[in-house]
């Protein structure tokens, strides 16, 4: 026969497993994320969150140059790497706004040079990772040791053989159709690419450290150098033979201005609202203009990683919770994505 006293154990742990599964998930603190950013010959880490507008976290670890001993700061200006897509992006996006070019447009209007099967490739799908051409990185010399330009890479493509597949049939990942749109730039303006940047998107801004770095134009103020790390020893990375494209990964900038740049997306700023809804409409592979838009436990995230030689680099923007986590790296590995993940996911339960 069951009694009160034979339920009582019963209900005792129906209550504890009914706590215990109501207990708010534990998230780590993000200064103990960095630790492999520290010590006195580390390369380092700049990282911020923001939140509703305001800075609820930032952090700033190791060296930007290992060997003056310069600490990272938050002025510290890192190479984007592929986080340089989003301002390509917009800069195309601003001459879209002003009817100088349309998203259907042939490429081939622009770049007469490029082979006849480049003709059905729109300025859209170069923003959107389907126009099937071929990586410049694919169609170098094995025995390249010369750095290449955006003009290069146009002129890898026009020799190459053929697309990857008929345009706007599929997604694959195309620095290719990032240099173009960064050339696409310069022929439609007759400003060059960096100067674009700075005169429409930069300095309006007042991303004071923020530029594209060409070689033999200005410098970059507060640079930190690319590293890699094996065995807790760090040596230079700082450059490949191809850290001189330009659009698909040759901004350098720091946190600090980069909230400046959060800002202004936060206010739609720059092209219509109804570019800007284009350009958070996922396509293929969820790619938008320069964004990857996907949800995540319920919440829409636009964000964009950017890895090269001695860099790795993440923005992750939540739009609905006004929630934004930018890290910046000068060391080849680790990936930072876990990381900003681990930071996302505490202050999305708060």
């Amino acid at each position: 026969m069951f009694t009160s006293r034979t339920f009582l154990p019963l209900l005792l742990a129906v209550c504890v497993v009914s706590v215990i599964g109501c207990s708010p998930t534990v998230h780590p603190d993000p200064e103990t994320l960095f630790t492999d950013y520290t010590g006195e010959a580390m390369p380092g880490a700049a990282v911020v969150v923001i939140k509703d507008g305001e800075v609820v976290f930032k952090g700033m670890y190791g060296l930007a140059e290992l060997e003056t001993g310069t600490p990272v700061t938050d002025s510290t200006n890192f190479r984007l790497a592929s986080i340089t897509k989003q301002f390509t992006a917009l800069a195309v996006m601003k001459l879209i706004d002003v009817e100088l070019i349309e998203l259907k447009t042939p490429i081939r209007d622009y770049f007469p040079e490029l082979p006849a099967f480049a003709n059905p490739i729109t300025v859209e799908h170069l923003l959107r990772h389907t126009s099937g051409l071929m990586d410049y990185e694919s169609l170098m010399a094995d025995s390249a040791t010369v750095q290449v330009h955006d003009e290069d890479v146009l002129t890898l493509l026009t020799a190459s053989p053929s697309l990857n597949f008929a345009p706007g049939t599929s997604y694959a990942y195309s620095n290719s159709g990032y240099a173009l749109l960064a050339l696409l730039v310069d022929r439609v303006t007759g400003t060059s690419f960096p100067q674009f940047l700075s005169d429409q998107i930069f300095r309006p801004l007042e991303m004071d450290g923020t530029l594209a770095f060409v070689e033999g134009g200005p410098a970059v103020r507060n640079r930190a150098f690319g590293y890699t790390v094996i065995d807790s020893v760090a040596t230079p990375s700082d450059q490949s033979l191809w850290s001189a494209v330009l659009g698909d990964g040759g901004i350098y900038s720091s946190i600090t201005d980069l909230m400046k740049w959060d800002k202004a997306l936060d206010s739609g700023a720059f092209v219509s609202p109804a570019l800007w809804a284009l350009a958070y409409t996922p396509g293929l592979e969820n790619y938008g203009f320069g964004w990857r838009i996907e949800e995540v436990d319920g919440h829409v995230r636009y964000s964009h990683t950017g890895g090269t030689s001695g860099f790795r680099n993440v923005i992750q923007r939540f739009p609905e919770e006004h929630l934004t986590i930018i890290i910046l790296t000068n060391r080849a590995d680790p990936d930072v994505v876990p990381i900003a993940d681990q930071i996302a996911a505490k202050y999305l339960d708060e």
